[in-house]
C-alpha cells in the first residue's frame, strides 16, 4: 500500500465515524429511535442499507473463490445462502407480513403470535438467546474473511501470539462499533448508503478493468483446496470455465475440499429445497430490523426491489475479481494457490497506484456496513426482549440506550473471541448456513402456516435443534453439509410437532388477531371461518396472488444476477438468453406483484 492509497483508506475512515455520530442525539430519543429509526427511514434508503450489509468480505472471498475454482458454475453453490435468495421471498409476502407485526425484534414477534403468557414468553426468551448466539457466530465469520482480506492488504503483523488475521478483523470492528453503539440504526442507515455509493464506485472500476485488460486463454490451470489444507493444480478451458450451465457431476479429486460436489445436481436440487423452506419461514435478525423499521406494506415491497436490484451488481464484481485472478496467474505464470485468497491477491498485484486504495475502501465499507447492521439488531435482543421484558421492566429510555450500548459491546467481544481458532471461511460458513441455522429452520416455517402450532412447539423445536447442530460440531464435524441438514431438519420437525401437540393450543383471541392482522396462506380454516365471508375473499385474492408471484421472483432473482456475470465472463450468447427471460419474468412479476402494492388489502 502506498503513502496515497493509505491516506484513501484512512480518509474513509474518518468520514463514516463522523457520519455515524451525526446520528447520535437522534437515536438517543428512545429505543425506538435508536433499534428501528422511529419507523421514518425511507424505503430506499433501507434497501440500500439492506444490500451494503449483504455484500460483506467474508462472503465475498468465498464467492470468488468458487467461481475461480468451480468456473462460472460455482455461482450455483451458493444457493446455500451467498444468493441471498430469502430476498424474494421478502419482496412478495414474508416483509409485509413481518411489517403489519409492528414489533421491534422476531422475539417480541412471538408474543405477537403466541401470546403474552407462559408460551408466549417461553418463545419470546428462547428466541432472543439462539438469535443472540447466531449474532455472535456470523459476527465470527464475517471477522474471519475481513482478517484474512485486511490483513494481508495492510500487512499487519502478528502480536502476543494472536494472527495478523485477529488484529486486522479487531481494526475494523472496534472502527465500526464506535459509530453503531453512538448512533443506532439511523447511523447504520445512512452510513450504509455512504458506504454504498463508494462500494458501486469500486464495482464500475473492477469491472472496467477486467473488461479492458483481462483475457482468459482457451486452456489455462486453477486450484483447488485439498483436505490435508495444502492445494492442488487443475487444467481447465475457457468454454467449461464460462458456462453457466450446471452438470449433474463434478469431477474434483476425491481428496480435495470441494469433492463433496462432485453430485452436483443432487447439491442443487438440495439447496434450491433448502431456499424454499428457509425463504418460506422467514428471517430474524438485521433483514427483519429492516422491514420492522418500514412505514408500509408499499415501503416493505419497494425496498425489497431495490435490495435486490443493487445486490445483483455484486456478482459481475465477483466475477470480474475471478477473471482478473485466473489472468494474473498466467501472466505471472504462478497459480494462486488459495482459492480465498484470490480478492486480496488480484488487489496487492493488479490494481494501479490510488485505485488500489479505494478498492480497499470499498471493501472495508462492505465489512464495516455488515458489521454494524448485525451488532444494533443484536443488541436489540438483549434490550427489547431479555432485560426490558424480564429483568427491569420499569427501565427508563436512557438506561435502555445505555443497554443497546453494553450489549453492542460484548456481541463484539464473545464474537472476536470465536474468531481465534477458526481457519477456513467456507467450514464456518457451511455450518451457519447448513447447520446452526437450520436448527430454527422448522419452528420458524410452522410459525406461519399452522394455526395449532404454540410457543411451546417453537421453544421445543428450537432448542432441540440449535443444541443438536451444537452437539454435532463438537463430536462429529466431519459430516457433510447435506446429512448435517437433513439430521438437524428431522430433529427439529419431531421436537417442534411433540411439542406443541403435548401442550395448549394458544388462544383462539390471539390467534384471530394475528391471522386477519397478518394474512399468511396456509392451514388457518379454524380460524379462517371465524371472519366475515367479505374478509376471507380478500385474505384469499392476496395470497393467490403472492403463490403465483413468488413463482416468477425466484427465478427472476436468479436470472438477473446470472445477466450480469455474463457479461464480465464475455459470453453475449448467453447473455442473449437471459435477458430475454429476464423479461418474460419481470412482465410475470409486475402482473402478480407489482401493480398491486398500491393496492393493498387492508383487513381489520
Amino acid at each position: 500500500m502506498s503513502v496515497i492509497d493509505l491516506a484513501i483508506v484512512i480518509l474513509y475512515l474518518l468520514t463514516i465515524t463522523l457520519i455515524g455520530l451525526y446520528f447520535e442525539r437522534r437515536a438517543s430519543a428512545g429505543i425506538d429511535s435508536y433499534f428501528l429509526g422511529g419507523r421514518k427511514i425511507p424505503w430506499w434508503a433501507l434497501g440500500a442499507s439492506g444490500m451494503a450489509s449483504n455484500f460483506d468480505v467474508s462472503g465475498t472471498m468465498i464467492n470468488v473463490a468458487l467461481i475461480y475454482a468451480f468456473g462460472a458454475v460455482g455461482f450455483f453453490v451458493e444457493m446455500r445462502g451467498g444468493l441471498v435468495l430469502i430476498m424474494a421471498f421478502l419482496m412478495i409476502f414474508m416483509g409485509k407480513w413481518n411489517r403489519r407485526s409492528k414489533v421491534m425484534t422476531l422475539a417480541e414477534w412471538m408474543t405477537y403470535r403466541f401470546g403474552d403468557g407462559i408460551q408466549g414468553k417461553a418463545a419470546r426468551i428462547i428466541s432472543a438467546i439462539s438469535t443472540l448466539i447466531i449474532t455472535i457466530a456470523i459476527v465470527s465469520y464475517f471477522s474471519v474473511g475481513a482478517g484474512k482480506f485486511i490483513g494481508d492488504i495492510l500487512g499487519i503483523p502478528e502480536f502476543f501470539g494472536l494472527s495478523s488475521e485477529f488484529w486486522a478483523a479487531s481494526l475494523i470492528i472496534v472502527l465500526t462499533t464506535i459509530y453503531t453503539v453512538a448512533s443506532g440504526l439511523q447511523g447504520v442507515v445512512w452510513t450504509d448508503v455512504f458506504q454504498g455509493i463508494l462500494i458501486f464506485v469500486m464495482i464500475i472500476i473492477v469491472c472496467t478493468i477486467s473488461l479492458l485488460s483481462a483475457d482468459i486463454p482457451n486452456v489455462f490451470s486453477i486450484s483447488v483446496p485439498l483436505k490435508d489444507g495444502s492445494f492442488l493444480p487443475i487444467e481447465t478451458t475457457k468454454e467449461a470455465w464460462t458456462s453457466i450451465l450446471p452438470s449433474w457431476e463434478l469431477s474434483f479429486p476425491e481428496n480435495s475440499a470441494y469433492s463433496i460436489y462432485n453430485l452436483f445436481g443432487i447439491a442443487l436440487l438440495f439447496y434450491l429445497i433448502k431456499v424454499v423452506i428457509e425463504g418460506s419461514a422467514g428471517t430474524g435478525g438485521y433483514m427483519a430490523q429492516r422491514f420492522f423499521a418500514a412505514r408500509s406494506d408499499r415501503d416493505a415491497g419497494l425496498l425489497s426491489l431495490f435490495w435486490i436490484f443493487l445486490l445483483s451488481f455484486r456478482w459481475p464484481f465477483i466475477a470480474a475479481i475471478a477473471v482478473l485472478g485466473i489472468s494474473f496467474g498466467v501472466s505471472s505464470g504462478e497459480i494462486i494457490s488459495d482459492p480465498e485468497k484470490v480478492l486480496p491477491t488480484v488487489i496487492f498485484n493488479i490494481l494501479p497506484l490510488g485505485l488500489k486504495g479505494l478498492l480497499v475502501a470499498g471493501l472495508m465499507a462492505a465489512a464495516m456496513s455488515t458489521f454494524s447492521s448485525l451488532i444494533n439488531s443484536g443488541a436489540s435482543y438483549w434490550v427489547r426482549d431479555i432485560y426490558q421484558e424480564f429483568i427491569n421492566p420499569d427501565a427508563t429510555e436512557k438506561k435502555l440506550i445505555v443497554h443497546g450500548r453494553l450489549a453492542s459491546v460484548i456481541i463484539v467481544l464473545l464474537g472476536l473471541g470465536l474468531t481465534i481458532n477458526i481457519k477456513s471461511i467456507n467450514e464456518i460458513w457451511g455450518w451457519l448456513t447448513m447447520g446452526l441455522g437450520a436448527g430454527m429452520v422448522v419452528p420458524l416455517l410452522l410459525r406461519w402456516y399452522w394455526w395449532r402450532m404454540n410457543g411451546f412447539g417453537f421453544t421445543a423445536g428450537t432448542v432441540f435443534g440449535m443444541g443438536t447442530a451444537i452437539v454435532q460440531k463438537l463430536f462429529y464435524p466431519e459430516a457433510t453439509e447435506y446429512m448435517s441438514f437433513a439430521i438437524l431438519l428431522v430433529s427439529s420437525f419431531s421436537a417442534t410437532i411433540i411439542g406443541t401437540l403435548l401442550t395448549e393450543q394458544t388462544s383462539k383471541e390471539t390467534l384471530i388477531n394475528f391471522y386477519k392482522t397478518t394474512r399468511p396462506f396456509g392451514f388457518w380454516k379454524p380460524i379462517k371461518s371465524l371472519l366475515p365471508d367479505e374478509k376471507k375473499t380478500q385474505i384469499n385474492s392476496e395470497n393467490r396472488r403472492d403463490i403465483i408471484a413468488i413463482s416468477f421472483a425466484l427465478p427472476w432473482q436468479i436470472v438477473l444476477f446470472l445477466t450480469g456475470m455474463t457479461v464480465i465472463l464475455r459470453r453475449m450468447d448467453l447473455f442473449i438468453y437471459l435477458f430475454v427471460l429476464l423479461i418474460f419474468l419481470s412482465i410475470g412479476l409486475y402482473y402478480f406483484w407489482f401493480r398491486h402494492l398500491s393496492d393493498e388489502v387492508r383487513v381489520e
